[in-house]
């Protein structure tokens, strides 16, 4: 009995001294704000960045002619389209490497050459795009960007029209 209560005492003691520490322990810390604190908020000094300015003259003239360019290229890509399509829709149950086929893949070929003054003016205006971007020269970058943006919306929808006639062949 005397061992019992013995090894219940010392069982008892760690916890009667964690009982002891709890009531003993410190609140916890305020989470008010502190005297110290605040003085120091500085804003930042703002930074002020110039609008871009105009497009410089010398670019001014080969946005000029890039545009004729992409007006150029879907004109001629829209005047072969309605023939591609008819060829391309004549050659629908034609055997691959047949004669229907052949014609239909020749006409899909020149429609493609026939947009080649938008394709080839949307790679210089990304050329020119990208440097001046990389050399920070910001002026004027509304305005390429602009025409960039157009020629990129009209040969996307040029790719998809030579896409889905690429689809309509056998053995596509």
């Amino acid at each position: 009995m005397k061992r019992f209560l013995l090894l219940l005492s010392i069982a008892a003691a760690p916890l009667a001294l964690s009982a002891c520490a709890a009531a003993q322990a410190p609140a916890a810390p305020s989470l008010a704000k502190r005297a110290v604190e605040g003085r120091l908020n500085v804003a930042p000094t703002p930074v002020v960045v110039p609008p871009p300015g105009p497009l410089p003259a010398d670019l001014a003239g080969r946005l000029a002619r890039w545009e004729s360019d992409g007006a150029a290229g879907q004109q001629a890509f829209a005047a072969e389209r309605d023939a591609t399509a008819r060829l391309v829709n004549a050659a629908a149950g034609a055997e691959v490497a047949s004669e229907r086929w052949v014609v239909a893949e020749q006409a899909i070929s020149r429609l493609t050459a026939a947009r080649a003054p938008i394709t080839g003016a949307l790679a210089d205006i990304e050329r020119l795009y990208i440097e001046r971007s990389v050399d920070e020269a910001i002026d004027g970058l509304p305005d390429i960007y602009a025409l960039r943006d157009r020629l990129s919306e009209q040969v996307s929808a040029q790719d998809a029209v030579i896409e889905a006639l690429n689809a309509q062949l056998p053995g596509e």
